[in-house]
């Protein structure tokens, strides 16, 4: 059994009782959980399918981008090239840590392949760090104006189970913050490596919007049923 004291706090919200599937949605830099938290009432998901929310907060720590300030984070930042020397140490860290949230949604009776994996800006980025690795079939992986961390240890890293998994990618054309052509040549190394992904680019910056709160909605129904 998992030691849940050790488990990364959380906010939770069940749409109903007995929840038959989770989302679990992890934030982006300096925030927290409960920056995603409304938009909760903004899916358009069916009142028929009770699910949990889990939205973590990620540790406290120093990020070097930002003078050293501590600060939410799910790793640090050393430069705005954020391919360019990644803290794989910050990343590994914050991958067993959300891993271990699945297996506790698993042991409480939620199936891996009931469980979306989401994410925003970093929290998008462990969303497919995890994701891929997890040796369960997971429903979907949702990346909102994130990108692919560590793409050169893909290959030998990512497990079988989720070789097929859905992965839904949206992002910002004016996005200052993760710029969209790394987020689209994480999008094409997916591909290459035989992920499924479907990709949404939207006129807004490093935001969400309200079509694309539409695609999520849609691609949530289709990944919960």
């Amino acid at each position: 059994m998992l030691d849940t004291q050790s488990l990364l706090p959380a906010i939770k919200i069940t749409t109903g009782p007995n929840p038959t599937h989770t989302i679990l949605w992890m934030h982006g830099l300096g925030a927290d959980g409960n920056d995603f938290v409304p938009i909760v009432q903004a899916l358009d998901l069916p009142p028929a399918t009770p699910i949990r929310f889990l939205f973590p907060h990620a540790p406290i720590q120093p990020v070097t981008i930002n003078g050293g300030w501590k600060m939410r984070a799910w790793y640090d930042i050393k430069h705005n090239d954020l391919s360019w020397q990644e803290d794989e140490t910050g990343i590994r860290n914050s991958q067993r840590a959300i891993t271990a949230l699945i297996e506790h949604e698993i042991q409480q009776g939620v199936p891996a392949e009931r469980i979306v994996l989401a994410g925003f800006s970093q929290g998008g980025a462990m969303a497919l760090q995890t994701g891929l690795r997890l040796p369960h079939k997971l429903a979907g992986i949702m990346v909102l104006s994130g990108y692919l961390p560590l793409p050169h240890h893909l290959a030998r890293e990512a497990h079988s189970a989720n070789i097929s998994t859905p992965i839904f990618m949206a992002h910002g054309t004016q996005d200052p913050v993760v710029p969209i052509a790394l987020a689209n040549t994480s999008q094409q190394h997916l591909r290459e490596h035989r992920h499924s992904v479907e990709w949404h680019e939207y006129p807004m910056a490093h935001a969400v919007c309200d079509p694309e709160l539409a695609d999520i909605s849609r691609w949530l129904r289709k990944v919960l049923q």
